[in-house]
């Protein structure tokens, strides 16, 4: 029963977050010499700053086609988008799904369809909010391009938002990867869009709330059509 208590508090910590956890620890012991309650506002964020680097164990499906989220958060655009130019997936538009990360989600970033990496690029820019349309042109990002076994590909893009300004891609152009698995993360709030081939629709809408490696969005073998309306 105790460890069950523990385990739902006591979360893994991806490897990026010890620096910045010992970091804020360092802080708070400060602030505890200048002055007490300022210690304890520190302690309070050397605990936010733990939970943020949390990377905890998921249950990824494992039926073939379904395309699971990348990344904690909400939805929060759906509709057609031409891929980043760098990813060299064509001028046509593909469905997009965006989803938005604030400063309290997970941010460790998982696969969401098994395949080769075959290309991996990244593009320096700036830091608009992450939640506005324009961030997925201007902002500072990385893209992956996963292609499946039969031939089709999705893209994945990490974005940089108003106080991400780290991200981190762990992986190499020839990395094969299985649905769910860890790909990298962004430090501090930002976004994910995935870029799904033709024919696929979305099976969630605005608003709804995702978890990394287990959110169903799409299925490929599916003829649901794409849902619509939005979380509430």
């Amino acid at each position: 029963m105790a460890a069950d208590m523990l385990s739902t508090v006591i979360k893994p910590i991806h490897r990026e977050g010890y620096r910045f956890i010992a970091i804020f620890a360092a802080v708070a012991v400060v602030l505890f010499l200048i002055w007490p309650p300022l210690g304890w506002v520190g302690v309070g964020l050397t605990v936010w700053c733990y939970y943020f680097f949390r990377d905890p164990a998921r249950v990824t499906p494992d039926r073939a086609g379904l395309v699971i989220s990348p990344a904690d958060g909400v939805v929060s655009q759906i509709g057609p988008a031409v891929p980043p130019a760098e990813l060299e997936m064509g001028e046509a538009p593909r469905l997009r799904i965006s989803v938005f990360m604030n400063v309290f989600d997970c941010h460790v970033n998982r696969a969401p369809v098994p395949g080769e990496v075959r290309r991996v690029a990244y593009r320096p820019g700036k830091f608009f909010n992450a939640s506005l349309d324009k961030a997925s042109e201007h902002n500072e990002r990385n893209g992956i391009v996963l292609r499946m076994q039969d031939g089709r590909d999705v893209g994945v893009v990490q974005i940089a938002g108003l106080v991400a300004r780290r991200i981190l891609c762990e992986v190499t152009e020839g990395t094969r990867l299985d649905t769910g698995a860890r790909f990298g993360m962004i430090r501090f709030g930002s976004r994910v869009d995935v870029y799904l081939p033709d024919g696929v629709a979305p099976l969630v809408v605005v608003g709804q709330a995702m978890f990394a490696g287990e959110t169903v969005l799409a299925d490929f073998a599916s003829d649901e059509p794409a849902r619509t309306g939005t979380a509430r």
